[in-house]
């Protein structure tokens, strides 16, 4: 009875990273939606829902820490658990910036674009397709697929580079593009934190899986 009750506790934490993932994929995808469509009520829906995911990760971190003090995990379980606070961080982190981007789009509103914005959304879509494969990851203890997952992070750099040195030909072409500039480039710099986070993510799966300490991307 106790072994079962303590599955239990181990399967709502489970469940409560996942719905944080979710809900931090689902902001990731609203705060770039938001700035493609100058849609500062999506931006401000953004900022408001970021408490949801900060409530999460004081839930998860409660019980990480209740379970290592009460129930002594061994070994696989104990893994687990660690791994769900190192876990809770960043994606709390990635919930941060997503609403950092949100708060930009409040920033410039209905300010017309001084060039399209192709890379962005595609650095938005990857990141949220190494959350999502990482959460698979999770569960399955799928450590190929968190391996998979981290390698993405590459196209994200690449592509954030590439915006970088575009938006600082605009500057220098143009004064007057170097605050909206500087504003797009910090949106690039948000995404590409959202990366290196989700690549811990992946990193963490593994130790969880196998109990080693990896790096990836390096």
């Amino acid at each position: 009875m106790v072994r079962e009750s303590f599955q239990e506790q181990l399967n709502q934490l489970r469940d409560n990273i996942l719905r944080m993932g979710n809900l931090v994929e689902r902001a990731i995808e609203l705060a770039i939606t938001s700035l493609k469509k100058h849609d500062v009520d999506l931006a401000e829906k953004v900022v408001m829902d970021d408490e949801k995911i900060d409530d999460l990760e004081q839930t998860i971190e409660k019980q990480c820490l209740t379970l290592l003090a009460l129930q002594q995990p061994m070994a696989r379980d104990l893994r687990f658990i660690s791994t769900a606070l190192k876990i809770d961080t960043d994606l709390e982190r990635m919930g941060d910036y997503a609403c950092n981007i949100a708060k930009i789009v409040l920033t410039l509103g209905n300010e017309p674009f001084i060039k399209p914005l192709v890379d962005l959304p595609r650095m938005a879509e990857t990141a949220q397709e190494m959350v999502r494969d990482n959460l698979k990851a999770y569960v399955n203890r799928d450590k190929e697929l968190a391996i998979k997952a981290a390698e993405k992070d590459h196209a994200i750099d690449n592509l954030y580079n590439q915006i970088f040195r575009e938006l600082l030909v605009l500057m220098t072409n143009n004064p007057r593009n170097i605050r909206q500039a500087t504003y797009l480039l910090l949106v690039a710099r948000h995404l590409e934190r959202i990366g290196d986070h989700a690549t811990n993510f992946s990193e963490w799966i593994i130790y969880m899986i196998t109990g080693e300490l990896v790096e990836l991307n390096e």
